[in-house]
């Protein structure tokens, strides 16, 4: 599901060069339309290109207004469904509109983890590098190591 921009709702982040949804979208597909030209609002923002959309709802996420929401096209979902995130200190509560009307409301923790805090090995030896030639050398257990695939190992004890 694509993202477009409620234009009722934006304010273009306060009339600043960049709004917050273009600065996270990694697409680049948010834009500010500074004159009106492209949505008919001066200072709104919208998405230039819904069909390139990569659905991560970044800007969704991003927007302090919560001008942005989560909707398929007109022609799929003509009866108007959408999804709509509000953002806590500490949850996330999804608001999902289905077609048929029905409201229904997920809220989930925000879970942080500061860059650079998780040792990526979690103290498992480095492999040799003969044994990394081999053939099936993913596939059974190495100096001790866990096979791969099995989900015990994501499992902290």
């Amino acid at each position: 599901m694509p993202t477009f921009v409620r234009t009722e709702k934006c304010d273009g982040c306060k009339g600043q060069d960049k709004t917050a949804c273009m600065y996270i979208c990694p697409h680049d597909l948010m834009k500010l339309d500074k004159d009106g030209t492209y949505t008919g609002h001066a200072m709104k923002a919208f998405n230039q290109e819904p069909d390139q959309c990569w659905e991560c709802y970044s800007c969704v996420k991003i927007c302090p207004q919560g001008a942005i929401e989560a909707r398929h096209y007109a022609d799929i979902v003509p009866l108007g469904g959408s999804v709509q995130p509000m953002r806590g200190s500490d949850s996330i509560m999804w608001t999902i509109k289905f077609r048929n009307g029905v409201v229904k409301r997920f809220k989930f923790p925000i879970r942080t983890t500061a860059e650079g805090s998780i040792d990526p090995y979690g103290g498992k030896p480095m492999p040799k590098l003969s044994q990394l030639a081999e053939t099936g050398s993913f596939t059974r257990d190495v100096m001790g190591g866990f096979r791969a695939g099995n989900p015990a190992e994501l499992i902290r004890k």
